[in-house]
């Protein structure tokens, strides 16, 4: 399996790369286009020119500070806390699956579900902002009845894959786990 185009559910362009490790053994990464360098020179002339104003109103220079401060804090938190670079799902058939987050500063968030805690995974609906979206998500077993589901845990959050991404890993995943 290698790379293909998609799209996320507002028409930007994802990716979507699989690589299959063995039989029992899948990655799936869903990448983001990286952060415009454009954007954020516009967002930061923006600022600093209304910073400019009023500081030309004013004549204070904590205004420019201020402006100077707000937007370089501003442009970390984005990219430690929200941008994120790609997302990853390892589905490996005995043990368990294994979901990542890399944001654009480099940092990571792993997460690990053993397999005895999965119930199933399922592409999911939901409204969001007048549209109906779909998602992939895992279901956790409740221990004290097994049958019943205890909670749900949805899958690439950030990049917000349409359907026809979300069906070819679903049909994957359910792939490797009718072999468990």
């Amino acid at each position: 399996m290698g790379d293909e185009a998609f799209t996320d559910i507002n028409g930007k362009a994802i990716s979507l790369d699989c690589h299959s490790h063995s039989g029992f053994c899948r990655e799936f990464t869903v990448s983001s286009p990286k952060v415009s360098v454009g954007k954020v020179m516009v967002y930061t002339c923006c600022v600093w020119l209304l910073a400019y104003t009023v500081f030309f109103f004013t004549q204070n220079t904590a205004v420019l500070s201020s402006a100077i401060l707000i937007t370089l804090v501003g442009m970390m938190f984005h990219i430690h806390f929200v941008k994120v670079d790609h997302e990853s799902l390892l589905v490996i058939g005995s043990l368990g699956i294994q979901v990542s987050s890399c944001y654009a500063s480099g940092r990571e968030t792993t997460t690990f579900i053993e397999m005895s805690k999965i119930k199933d995974i399922v592409i999911n609906e939901a409204i969001y902002m007048h549209q109906i979206i779909y998602y992939l998500c895992v279901l956790l077993k409740d221990p004290a009845e097994p049958k019943a589901v205890s909670s749900v845990v949805p899958l690439f959050q950030s990049s917000k894959p349409r359907l026809n991404c979300l069906v070819k890993v679903y049909k994957s995943c359910q792939e490797i786990l009718s072999k468990c």
